[in-house]
């Protein structure tokens, strides 16, 4: 709600008619409220695949858990950017959506985070 009155103050100037104010806070509470649950809907979607591990000999779960240890050592927007492209399988445009940034935020967060989990494994691997 206190977001919906910031955005409105910010907009006031340009608002064509002033009387307008409170319609335009209605909608924009109603915006949001709608986008909290479409990211809720989308994480409880990815949720079931994402806690599945994959069924693999003993050396897969050393990577895993090398790769989870790298991961979780990582900033956390580079970590949720990572986790929504590669493992929710979420195109740009869907990460930029759920995490309110713009789709270039993404594609530049995740080839830092891809990165920096490199260098992580590589530093596992010594």
């Amino acid at each position: 709600m206190q977001d919906a009155f910031e955005r409105l103050y910010r907009r006031w100037p340009s608002l064509r008619r002033q009387d307008s104010g409170l319609a335009y806070v209605r909608s924009s509470v109603l915006n949001g409220c709608r986008s909290v649950h479409r990211r809720a809907r989308v994480a409880r979607r990815h949720a079931a695949r994402l806690a599945e591990p994959p069924a693999t000999g003993a050396d897969a779960a050393d990577e895993r858990s090398d790769l989870m240890a790298a991961l979780l050592g990582l900033p956390r927007r580079q970590r949720e950017v990572l986790v929504l492209r590669y493992y929710a399988d979420l195109e740009v445009a869907e990460i930029a959506a759920t995490l309110r940034i713009g789709p270039s935020a993404v594609r530049s967060t995740a080839a830092r985070g891809v990165a920096a989990l490199a260098r992580a494994l590589q530093e596992a691997d010594r």
